[in-house]
């Protein structure tokens, strides 16, 4: 009886387990969030490989309402829980390595503290890219306690 009781425990230990961890394109998001939210006051400019707590070589911008399956088809892979977004002022930023998602960004900047915008090479209508290799310097704004990057 005893070992039909450690078999159900362990099950219920892995399922939870399996239910609040965390894949790493969401603890790269998190940390980014960290470094973007504490940039100090007096920053103006800043290169985003300063910020990035994690290896990349590619970052995604995405415009409003953009399908599921044209962003998977732009990165070239497919993941879970990507969303569409809804409105025109949310974020939808994917940052890759070796052809594998990394970081994905998704929200409105108010929800999450700080926003990104991109303007790199244009792929359609849909998609912007960056290489880790171009100019990565991009402004730091302040607004009602949100942290914005902007690349001009």
């Amino acid at each position: 009886m005893k070992y039909k009781k450690t078999i159900v425990l362990l099950g219920i230990i892995v399922i939870l387990f399996l239910l609040f961890k965390k894949d790493l394109w969401e603890k790269n998001e998190d940390l980014l969030k960290e470094e973007i939210v504490s940039i100090p006051q007096s920053v103006e400019t800043i290169n985003l490989k300063e910020v990035t707590p994690f290896e990349w070589d590619k970052v995604y911008s995405f415009s409003p309402y953009t399908p599921k399956d044209t962003i998977y088809e732009t990165v070239g892979y497919k993941w879970d829980r990507i969303q569409e977004t809804v409105n025109e002022d949310m974020n939808q930023i994917v940052f890759m390595k070796d052809g594998k998602v990394v970081c994905y960004i998704y929200g409105y900047p108010a929800n999450i503290g700080y926003g990104i915008t991109l303007s790199g090479e244009t792929l359609s209508e849909a998609a912007t890219v960056l290489h880790v290799e171009d100019e990565l310097t991009f402004q730091v704004e302040r607004e009602e306690g949100v942290v914005y990057l902007i690349k001009k």
